[in-house]
């Protein structure tokens, strides 16, 4: 569907359909459980039903947008793309190439092939660019009707959007392990074993990579330095005192992040968004409220 549609993002994990109606998913109350294909290490795998599945969409939903549905459709100020759905998939208009993988484009073609009442306006787009050139066309526009049907259907297929986040977090393990130098693979491989084996976990692992990528792009770097899974892994402490695979995963992104807003050019990293960044970290912890598995 569109030139700029680079897929690998990272975790460990999984699948789960989705059980929203008509989306075309396994039944509700199906259980599926994905194993890590051709990888060496075939016993990484997770088992979700699909009230899990929800309950994570549910709180990247929250983090990304307060669970807010104006939300769904929006542009940060001193970005230069909208973020849309609840996982603020990046849209690029025409002309824009930035340094972050867009995902949007992906997402919308899961839809169509998902059978999702995908807006016309937005199915006939050629080329499939975001129609707002910039912010400020964007924000005279949210009255318009393709706005709203817009956002009406985001609010009403976030079941899918979560299930779009779980398939593409499982296809780039191999990708994450293969990437870390040589001599930290079976760390990086044994510490994402170590997170897929709880709730919050994988919990962790799907926001991470839907919130700053898997760190596999080039394009992804300030001052060489990335910010995705990869980086987070790399930076974890080694399991010498019993502390939880979790904490250690939570403490390294603190890390990491604060390292990207410290080499970043624009300002607005360290003065306004470094602190959203670090609150969301704190929701890396094993849940209480999570439906249970079995």
């Amino acid at each position: 569907m569109d030139r700029r549609m680079l897929w690998v993002l990272a975790a460990a994990l999984l699948l789960v359909g989705c059980d929203a109606p008509g989306n075309g998913g396994p039944e509700a109350g199906a259980e599926s459980e994905v194993s890590e294909a051709e990888s060496a290490e075939p016993d990484i795998s997770v088992t979700l039903k699909p009230a899990q599945m929800k309950w994570v969409g549910a709180q990247i939903f929250r983090n990304e947008c307060a669970g807010q549905l104006d939300c769904l459709v929006h542009w940060n100020e001193g970005e230069a793309f909208p973020s849309l759905g609840i996982g603020h998939f990046i849209w690029y208009p025409k002309g824009v190439e930035d340094r972050f993988i867009e995902s949007f484009p992906a997402l919308i073609q899961y839809m169509v092939q998902r059978q999702a009442p995908v807006p016309d306006w937005l199915r006939k787009l050629e080329p499939f660019d975001a129609p707002w050139p910039d912010r400020q066309a964007f924000l005279a526009a949210q009255d318009s009707v393709e706005v709203a049907e817009l956002r009406s259907f985001l609010a009403g297929t976030q079941g899918l959007q979560a299930e779009f986040i779980v398939r593409r977090a499982k296809q780039s393990l191999t990708d994450v392990v293969a990437e870390a130098p040589a001599d930290q693979r079976a760390s990086v491989r044994t510490r994402l074993k170590a997170l897929a084996a709880t709730p919050g976990g994988i919990y962790a692992l799907m926001d991470y990579v839907n919130f700053k990528g898997e760190g596999l792009s080039r394009m992804e770097r300030y001052k060489g330095q990335g910010w995705g899974l990869l980086q987070v892994l790399l930076a974890m402490e080694a399991d010498t005192a019993g502390k939880p695979a979790l904490d250690r995963f939570r403490e390294a992104a603190a890390t990491v992040l604060k390292r990207r807003a410290a080499n970043a050019e624009n300002p607005i990293e360290r003065e306004r968004w470094l602190e959203g960044w670090l609150k969301r970290l704190e929701s890396y912890r094993e849940p209480v409220d999570m439906p249970a598995s079995t």
